[in-house]
């Protein structure tokens, strides 16, 4: 496993924006999706292609195209403000949808909603979410997708705390993790510091 965190000055500079607790939400929502398209190229850069014979308006020759389909998977409901951007880069991907919450006896996620594509086996599948904060939910999200046969996963959030990162790399060793930016802890209420705030309702504007 791999953690990566970007340092790009258009990152940094579209995630002030997004932390600004006066950004509002039509344009937190703008620069996630510009944030979402400029990670695309890190996070993608390993992704096994294969020859593919095709014909220019001058010549035939010898191309390359992925090997295998991309599946999305944003865990709701902040993660599907990840979706737009990626889309934005690659059109084919198709897209998975998670929910958890947290059960109050034993504390910890548990999934309530799960739709999937059929190939998620035979394909890389890019785990979505705008906040690892304690690192459960996201952990929780690709036990399940292991259960349902993903072999090649890749988790990918905006901002992490190190606690979210010890936890993924202690759980999933085989798990490629991308961050934006990774903060400096969790506060007593489980939020990032300095963060964002609610993702989910900053995006919606259920604030």
């Amino acid at each position: 496993m791999a953690t990566t965190i970007i340092d790009h000055p258009l990152i940094n500079h579209k995630l002030t924006i997004m932390r600004d607790k006066n950004t509002k939400s039509n344009i937190f929502k703008q620069n996630l999706d510009e944030i979402a398209m400029l990670m695309v190229y890190e996070v993608t850069k390993d992704l096994e292609v294969e020859d593919i014979e095709i014909e220019t308006p001058i010549c035939p020759t010898v191309g390359k195209q992925l090997k295998k389909p991309v599946v999305l998977v944003p865990i709701l409901r902040a993660g599907i403000g990840l979706v737009d951007g990626f889309r934005q880069i690659i059109p084919t991907a198709k897209v998975g949808h998670i929910g958890m919450s947290r059960n109050e006896e034993t504390l910890k996620p548990e999934e309530y909603y799960a739709k999937f594509p059929k190939d998620l086996p035979d394909a890389t599948v890019i785990v979505v979410d705008p906040m690892l904060a304690t690192g459960g939910s996201a952990s929780a999200t690709i036990d399940c997708l292991k259960k349902r046969g993903a072999k090649d996963i890749k988790l990918v959030c905006l901002v992490g705390a190190p606690e979210g990162v010890s936890l993924i790399e202690k759980e999933h060793p085989d798990v490629d993790l991308t961050l934006a930016a990774l903060d400096a802890k969790l506060n007593d209420k489980g939020y990032i510091v300095p963060g964002l705030g609610d993702a989910g309702d900053r995006l919606f504007g259920t604030e």
